[in-house]
């Protein structure tokens, strides 16, 4: 039996952060992954880095992470392909023009740097955009980079630290005191940090996550040129919905020469095999803002399975019930933006440190202890 202060179950970004910052801290750390580092939902994010203001809270986790990426980019390897190329939220009428005077205050507030563009400077900063569109919301701090090296890369920093890796090992069951591996083998630990995404409710059932399926594509060379990660304003009906599927622009430069292009939504869809249909509307949602994408070669299509929560916001922190065990999960598609602030947060925890922002409403206590009185009275 192998004992450690804490062993994380989900090789995940998330996982991997919160290795390097626990061993940052002086903690003894494995981290155990089923496949290999940063290969489930991790590798089938978009990868952007993005301030995201729907609720105060998503916006204090948001921007407190990106800001940590930031200080974080001289020391990242050239293969994370981490790209400060900001993000342009495109407004296509008056109504959503409105909307981006409402998400500036917001940002300034939060001490976000934020700009508004008029059409002409939209199409002075994005000459590819097809024509019409009234203007945009500049967030030039935001970032794009490439998740599984990323992940692969905090989960090298903890292991230079003395952590142990553990990949292609499936945990089978989650107990006080440790966790029990699919051979039967015991890892001890005086904590155990559950990080496992859309797996997670396998090995702890009364956590209220559920899949939502999300289609990519990526270009071939010689697509448009774009300067910023492009979203419609649309994006945010698609994200807020929670029945049926959806489909917005979303496209991102990448430092190759090729577009990727999102993005899709269907939730409580647990299939990972490619749609048709949904992949045509996503693509034809794309030519309205890029026309240049007519014709241009798709290297590759995939889907991914984001663990979503019932309010959107993530879990992070000890388990009201059990408190042996400790949650990171539920990020949905944020989760390669918040690793980061999740990790902090969760160590910052587990350590007893003071963190930069509230962790309460990240609290599982929010869905777990109501969950548990309600199982109790049945």
């Amino acid at each position: 039996m192998s004992a450690f202060d804490c062993v994380i179950v989900g090789g995940g970004i998330v996982g991997a952060a919160l290795a390097d910052a626990l061993s940052a801290g002086g903690l003894s750390v494995a981290l155990v992954e089923a496949r290999s580092i940063g290969t489930g939902t991790t590798a089938c994010g978009m990868g952007h880095l993005v301030a995201m203001d729907d609720n105060a809270a998503e916006l204090a986790l948001t921007s407190w992470s990106v800001s940590l990426w930031r200080e974080l980019r001289d020391g990242l390897p050239r293969t994370v392909e981490y790209d400060a190329c900001g993000t342009l939220w495109l407004a296509a009428d008056d109504e959503e023009m409105a909307a981006v005077h409402t998400k500036v205050a917001n940002y300034r507030a939060a001490g976000i740097r934020a700009e508004v563009l008029d059409s002409a400077a939209l199409y002075e900063a994005e000459p590819s955009l097809a024509p019409g569109l009234v203007g945009a919301l500049r967030v030039p701090d935001d970032a794009v980079l490439y998740p599984p090296v990323a992940a692969r890369t905090f989960a090298l920093r903890a292991e230079a630290r003395g952590a142990r890796l553990m990949t292609g090992c499936p945990v089978r069951e989650l107990r006080p005191g440790g966790v029990v591996l699919a051979n039967g083998d015991v890892l001890a630990a005086r904590h155990v940090v559950l990080a496992a995404g859309v797996a997670s409710p396998a090995l702890c059932p009364e956590l209220p996550i559920s899949p939502r399926k999300g289609h990519l594509l990526i270009t071939g060379r010689g697509a448009p040129v774009v300067h910023h990660q492009l979203v419609e304003l649309g994006y945010l009906k698609s994200a807020h919905g929670t029945e049926g599927a959806s489909v917005a622009f979303n496209a991102q430069p990448r430092v190759t020469g090729q577009l990727l292009l999102g993005s899709s939504r269907q939730p409580g869809e647990g299939s990972r095999e490619v749609d048709a249909a949904i992949l045509e509307r996503m693509l034809k949602r794309a030519a309205v803002f890029l026309p240049g994408l007519d014709g241009l070669q798709a290297l590759r299509v995939w889907t991914g399975l984001r663990p979503a929560s019932p309010d959107g916001l993530p879990l992070l922190g000890p388990h009201p019930e059990k408190p042996w065990l400790w949650l990171a999960c539920g990020h949905e598609g944020l989760g390669i933006t918040t690793a980061t602030g999740s990790a902090r947060l969760v160590a910052d925890q587990m350590l007893g440190r003071v963190s930069a922002i509230d962790p309460s409403p990240y609290s599982p206590s929010r869905f777990l202890a109501a969950t548990s009185r309600g199982v109790a009275h049945a």
